[in-house]
This record gives structure tokens, sequence and C-alpha cells, in this order.
């Protein structure tokens, strides 16, 4: 039984790397490497106090508009699946995310959100996780595998009262999304405040991110219809100095549908090229950024080896200082102790007992006590004694202070540190330049390599 189940796991395994293209093949690994339970490079840094996070497998692009302006129709056609309801009516009332998987499912919140522990942050805003859902294709259609779309609810001005704070989560969701699509409709309400105003706030802090479309545009009627309403469109949007730039761009798209000829200028393959460069941009950011993310933990261990390096070097002078000054410490009440035997027994008692060469020895050693306490007047002696006693305390409260020592590595852990920068610098970094090395050859030959 058991070797049926790892047979079917491994033709598993093997129809979906035969189904699996280069690109989400990179993905897929770089995203491994960071992650990896043993030497994944997010642990690896967190060891070094360096907090990084894994690149995701797919790109996530947020479409938003007002209702029925065409986004679940846009996916459905992108993915060639009918995976989002469609209609007239305020459909999506809620966030649904579109993702490639191995079978067709439907998710809800909670299940989403394990699926995507990223957006656990939406738990926080009151009513938004009982509107999420995910709907899993088995679809390999354009490039999707690489794409999961954001669905957002359909924005309508006036009473309409949505469940939860929808403008908060969509500009939240904005945040964590590559790409956001803006689809305007010209027969419903392309002209929407709730949109607008939400369109410009994206577009004050990520204008790179934003795309516009004029969707539905076969049944906006003639050209000079189309016109119009594009001409409404930009005017209204030019108006607002969040969405007054230079160089706007706004695509006219519909759904093809070879039933219904029409002879609008379709530039729907347009929204693919885009999803495309932005894919490319992504896989190359991915491979830069784990480069330079492999060059700071090196660069970390080289200054963590240095500092303790440092340290010890540190330790050491600190054990002299302290050595000498704790030597000379407890050599001053032992001179005192010394200069009392010799006054109170005589030099010759002395000489008799330790020898004559150590009777001097002695003699020498305690001369400067016996000078210093020679010159203390009688009735000053216990002051004396005092100023003695305190100089020792002093003496032994420098040498401790002195001494002190700040804590260094231990061999096992400076070896590990050399091992997670050997293995950063010729495993990582070698599997990046393979990877980097595969991508282009989709694009250049192998003589430019």
């Amino acid at each position: 039984m058991s070797g049926r189940v790892k047979s079917r796991g491994s033709a598993t395994q093997g129809m979906e790397a035969a189904t699996t293209t280069l690109n989400e093949r990179i993905l897929k690994e770089c995203h491994t490497l960071y992650t990896d339970s043993d030497h994944g490079l997010v642990n690896v840094a967190e060891t070094l106090g360096l907090k990084l996070l894994a690149p995701r497998k797919k790109i996530s692009i947020m479409l938003i508009g007002n209702h029925s302006a065409g986004k679940s129709s846009f996916i459905n056609w992108y993915i060639e699946e009918h995976v989002q309801r469609t209609g007239v009516a305020i459909e999506t009332q809620g966030f649904s995310f579109v993702t490639s998987g191995r079978r067709r499912e439907s998710l809800t919140g909670n299940a989403t959100l394990h699926l995507y522990p990223h957006f656990k942050p939406l738990q926080e805003m009151p009513g938004v996780v009982d509107y999420l859902s995910t709907e899993i294709s088995t679809s390999k259609q354009k490039k999707f595998p690489l794409v999961t779309f954001v669905d957002s609810p359909g924005l309508v001005d006036g009473d309409m009262c949505y469940p939860f704070n929808v403008n908060e989560a969509i500009l939240w969701l904005a945040e964590l999304s590559d790409m956001v699509f803006v689809f305007f409709d010209p027969i419903g309400q392309a002209l929407c405040k709730r949109t607008l105003n939400i369109v410009e706030k994206i577009c004050e802090k990520h204008p790179e991110r934003m795309r516009f479309y004029l969707s539905k545009a076969d049944e906006a009627g003639h050209e000079s219809d189309r016109q119009r309403v594009m001409m409404q469109i930009v005017q209204e949007l030019c108006k607002r100095p969040g969405l007054n730039r230079t160089g706007f761009d706004m695509p006219t798209i519909y759904v093809p549908n070879p039933n219904k000829p029409v002879r609008c200028v379709n530039q729907i393959e347009e929204v693919c090229k885009d999803i495309e460069k932005t894919i490319n941009q992504t896989i190359q950011n991915t491979l830069n950024c784990l480069e330079k993310d492999c060059d700071k933990i090196g660069t970390l261990v080289d200054e963590a080896i240095a500092e303790d390096n440092s340290a010890r070097a540190g330790n050491i002078r600190a054990y002299m200082k302290g050595g000498f000054l704790y030597v000379l410490t407890f050599t001053l009440p032992l001179a005192m102790f010394l200069a009392i035997v010799v006054g109170l027994a005589g030099q010759e008692t002395v000489s008799s007992l330790v020898g004559d060469q150590n009777a001097d020895l002695m003699i020498i050693y305690t001369s400067p006590v016996r000078s210093f306490w020679s010159g203390v007047p009688e009735e000053y002696q216990l002051y004396g004694a005092v100023c003695l006693l305190g100089l020792v305390l002093g003496l032994l409260m420098l040498a401790k202070w002195t001494s002190r020592t700040v804590p260094t590595l231990t061999r096992k852990q400076k070896r590990s540190l050399l091992d997670k920068q050997e293995y950063v610098r010729n495993v990582v970094k070698v599997k990046k330049a393979t990877l980097y090395s595969e991508y282009l050859q989709q694009t250049v030959s192998d003589q430019d390599l």
C-alpha cells in the first residue's frame, strides 16, 4: 500500500515538474533557498540579527473599479475558466483571490489566511475575514501559474453599505500587490467618486504599479461615443493632483466574443504583455535581491568574527591590567604584615628564622611601608591605618572593574558562522548564478552568456 502511495506521489511530482515552466521553477527555487528548514537564508540571517523576507512564488495583481466594470470577466478570460461570477448586479461583495493549483477548490476566509499568511493582518479589520475567499484553478493558460489575482468588491457611490471598511481594506491590499489594474466601465459609473478617491490614494504612493483600462469598450457604442467617454474619464482624472501625470495611458479592452464581431480596437493583449513584463521584472528583482542578501550575510559574518577577535584582544588586555592591580592590591597588605612582624620580632630573630638573604629581602620589601609609618605621628597612626586600608579597598575595586570582560563566541559558534558563510557563498550564490544563466538563456544566445 505504501509503495502505491509513494509511486503515486512521485508520479504527481513528475507530472508537476513536466508542466512547470522555467520561470515558475526559478521563483520556486529562490523561495526554497530562503525558507529551507536547515539552511534557509531567513534562519541564517536571523541568527545574525538580520530579518529577511522570503520572496513570493507569484506576483499579485489587484483589480479595482466600480461594479460591473468587467473585473471578474477579465479574470475568467485570462485563465480561460469560469471561476468568478459575473453579471450586472454587484456580484463581488468581498475579496476573492484567484490562483493556480493542483485541483479546483474554493476556500473560505480562514483557509485563505492559512494559504496566504502575509494577509493575516486583515483579521484586525472587522468583518473582512467573513468576506474573503479563494478560488483555486488548475488552469495553465497564459502566465496564470505565476499570477494571483485579487478581485475586489465593486465600488459604488451613494448609500451603499459595505459589511467592512472597503476603502481601508483595498488600500492595505494595494501595498502588497505588484500591480493594480483600474477598470473604468463606459456604461456604468465610470466616474464613481469612491473609485477615484481610492485610486488617487494608491497612485500617490505607488504610481508605477497603476494601470488604467477602459473596459467593456465594445459596449460603448460607436467610435465617437468611446472617444467622448475616454475624454470625460481623462478630464476627471486630470482634475485630481494625485492622478494628473504626463504620459497618461488608458487602453481600450473588452473580452473577445467570436459570436459578436466588433470593429472596436481591442488592446486586451497589452494587459497580458504588462503582466508578463512584471513577472520578468519580478524574477530579475528576486535574483538580484538573493545576491544582495547573500552579500549581507557574508559581511555580517565577517563583522561578527572581527568583533569577536577584537573582544578577545580586549579581554586579554583586561586580564593583564586586572592581574597587575590584583597583585598590587595584595602586595600592600602583605608588606604591612611583614613590616609588623619585623618590627615586633626584630631583625636578628627574622634572620635566624628565614636566613640572612631572605631577611634582607624582607627589609627592602617592607622599607616603603616602614618609612611611611615612621613619618606618621603617633596620634595619627590610626588615621594612617584607615588610609592604607582605604587604598587597598580602592585598588581592589579598581582591579575588579579593570578586569571586566565581554562575552565572546565559542569555537562551536564561530565554526557555525563560518560554515553558514561558506554555504551562502559557495552554494547559494552559485545556485543564483545558475538560475540567472538559465533565465537569460530564454532570450539571448549561449555565446552572449
